[in-house]
C-alpha cells in the first residue's frame, strides 16, 4: 500500500552511495522537501529535469530542499559513473542517493514507478505524491500551496 498523505518522512539510510553530499531525515525536518526518484534510462525523468531545475531556482531561496534518488530500472544502470554523467548533463546539484538495491524505493513505496515525487512539509508530513508522466503536474499545485500559501488565499 502506498504512503498516505500525512505519513512521516521516511528515513534515507540504506543508499548504496550518495552523490553531491549525503543528507538524513533529521536534516530535512524543518524545511519543506521534495524527493524525486529517477533513472538514467527514464525519458520522462529526463524530460522533467528542466521543471525540477526551475522549481529549485524558484523555491530553494524560500527554504525548499530537493533530494534526488537514482533507482535503476535495469542492471546496466548500476554504474555510478553513468549516474554522475547524467547528473552533470542535467545540472543536478542536489544530494542524490544511489538506490541500487531499491531499499529506498521500497521504503517510499514507489511501486517501481519512474519518476516518482514525494512532497513533505517542514514538519516532515507528506503533503503530496505522484508518479509517471503526469507526476509533475500533480505535484505542482501542492508545491505552490506549500511554498506560496499567500498566493493561494489571495
Amino acid at each position: 500500500m502506498p504512503l498516505r498523505i500525512g505519513t512521516e518522512l521516511p528515513e534515507l539510510d540504506g543508499a548504496t552511495e550518495w552523490l553531491n553530499g549525503e543528507t538524513s531525515r533529521e536534516e530535512l525536518i524543518g524545511s519543506p522537501t521534495l524527493i524525486h526518484f529517477w533513472s538514467v534510462s527514464c525519458y520522462i525523468c529526463k524530460n522533467n529535469m528542466p521543471t525540477l531545475e526551475q522549481w529549485k531556482s524558484e523555491y530553494s531561496p524560500k527554504g525548499l530542499k530537493v533530494i534526488a534518488i537514482h533507482m535503476p530500472r535495469a542492471e546496466d544502470e548500476l554504474d555510478v559513473a553513468r549516474v554522475r554523467e547524467t547528473m552533470a548533463q542535467f545540472n543536478m546539484t542536489e544530494p542524490c542517493a544511489v538506490d541500487n538495491d531499491h531499499t529506498l524505493g521500497e521504503r517510499y513505496q514507489t511501486g517501481g514507478l519512474w519518476p516518482a515525487y514525494f512532497l513533505f512539509d517542514s514538519e516532515g508530513k507528506m503533503r503530496s505524491r505522484a508518479a509517471g508522466d503526469a507526476g509533475l503536474k500533480m505535484i505542482d499545485g501542492s508545491l505552490k500551496k506549500l511554498m506560496e500559501p499567500e498566493a493561494v488565499t489571495a
